[in-house]
């Protein structure tokens, strides 16, 4: 079965490509990530090749077969070239290391692939395949460091001693953890160390270096126990601090779970059953209680945390601009941590008031909300969850029907700011936007309303009444 992937994926344009390579002495390896991932039988569509061929080689030699070159890693030793629509990367043998605290490493070409793959983060990503040049001939392994062994085994072990790969590049601690959570894998206990003794080192890294290799992370199948580790390790504290700081007990009296174990569920609950979970429903899952250690207050009746989605909100947007997240990723986020104790709220019931000013609070991200509030009981209590439950279906039934009665995703008026200012001859003003919220507050509480109506209410707004 492995036999006819490693075909399939070297494909007849592939080994004229290494051929190229052959005919100026020069051999082409599948490397990595790609080699990793036919032997686990997951999808490969980009691959990744090494090769002693130095980058102004790779150019030449890659401007022959592909449609077009991608330059701008060249200075790293990488060229991507683009073919039938895909990207291959192609870069020469090199180790990358970073120099006491700069931010940018300093690249070393080589002439050996087993010196190339002692430096690769984790034995299961430096193995290599020999690309042949031949249409029946099959690729060659090589693996110097047992990385066949360590993916049988779903271990993730270094190539050398972690500390000092960790220390050459720190993000190779996070991808630690990465990996922990997409491949479901269990770290080695030298690595573990290592990142506990200098998970300082971490600090040199860019935010957005750091930013990318956490959101693959976020979105992983095992990301419960990647999130435990990671923060066990110390290494959360150097990028999101906010996390690590909710292990605190939400009751000291009845000692009820601490508000992180619960974060963790409930990010491990968000998107579950999902191919590809939500980004943005993940982050909201981490960041929704981390307002709770600045609001915690003590009462007769325990512990309270009055407003801690508002805090909360706040300090979200604030890490995730410090991790130079997207500016429309931070705002989802954001609305989802400020929103997701709005349903608690309507204990009572859901008048059909309450739900088109929940409809229009959320807006586009109506879904992913009722994902996070849905996900947002991880109690022992039964009977508590079951209520909760129940009033989350609620609110979903209330939607359906309401959104088959009116156009609930679009409230609004049924005349607009400019209507409004000719009726009354206005001025574009502050005055104008007051009567279109007084406008769309009847549309809220009263439902759809003709445009005679909304005159009608001018006319009495214009006499005082």
């Amino acid at each position: 079965m492995t036999r006819d992937r490693f075909r399939e994926i070297l494909t007849p344009e592939i080994r004229a490509l290494a051929k190229l390579f052959a005919d100026e002495g020069h051999e082409l390896y599948l490397v990595g990530g790609s080699v990793r991932d036919v032997l686990l039988e997951r999808d490969v569509s980009d691959l990744d090749f090494t090769t002693r061929a130095r980058p102004d080689d790779i150019e030449r030699i890659g401007d022959i077969w592909a449609s077009s070159l991608f330059l701008a890693g060249k200075d790293f030793g990488t060229i991507g070239l683009v073919h039938d629509g895909q990207v291959h990367e192609i870069t020469t043998f090199r180790s990358e290391v970073y120099r006491g605290d700069s931010r940018k490493p300093s690249v070393t070409y080589g002439d050996s692939l087993t010196d190339d793959l002692s430096r690769r983060d984790f034995t299961v990503n430096a193995m290599a395949l020999l690309v042949p040049t031949g249409a029946d001939e099959d690729p060659l392994m090589e693996d110097p460091y047992d990385g066949l062994t360590d993916l049988m085994a779903g271990v993730l072990r270094t190539p050398g001693p972690p500390e000092e790969l960790f220390s050459d590049d720190p993000l190779r601690m996070l991808r630690l953890f990465r990996f922990m959570s997409t491949l479901g894998f269990t770290p080695d206990p030298a690595a573990l160390r290592a990142v506990a003794d200098m998970a300082d080192r971490l600090e040199i890294i860019s935010a957005e270096r750091i930013r990318a290799e956490f959101d693959k992370l976020m979105v992983g199948a095992q990301v419960v126990p990647a999130l435990e580790a990671l923060i066990e390790s110390g290494l959360a504290d150097y990028f999101i601090p906010e996390i690590p700081a909710l292990a605190v007990e939400q009751d000291p009296v009845h000692r009820h779970k601490d508000v992180l174990a619960h974060t963790i569920a409930v990010v491990g609950k968000t998107d579950k059953d999902r191919d590809n979970p939500r980004l943005e429903v993940r982050l909201a899952a981490l960041f929704h209680d981390i307002g709770k250690p600045a609001t915690r207050e003590f009462g007769k009746g325990g512990v309270s945390f009055h407003h801690h989605e508002v805090v909360g909100a706040r300090m979200a947007r604030k890490r995730m601009k410090a991790l130079r997240y997207p500016k429309h990723v931070i705002e989802d986020v954001g609305n989802l941590v400020f929103l997701h104790m709005r349903p608690h709220t309507y204990k009572m019931g859901w008048t059909d008031a309450a739900v088109r000013r929940y409809v229009r609070d959320a807006g586009p991200l109506l879904d992913q909300l009722n994902e996070l509030v849905r996900c947002d009981v991880t109690t022992r209590n039964k009977q508590l969850a079951r209520s909760i439950s129940r009033r989350i279906d609620e609110l979903e039934e209330r939607i359906v029907f309401l959104r088959e009665q009116e156009e609930l995703d679009s409230l609004r008026p049924p005349i607009d700011g400019n209507q409004v200012m000719e009726y009354l001859g206005l001025e574009p003003s502050r005055e104008v936007g007051r009567i279109m919220n007084m406008l769309l507050e009847k549309r809220i509480e009263d439902g759809p309303y003709s445009e005679e109506e909304a005159f009608a209410i001018l006319d009495d707004w214009n006499t005082g009444e």
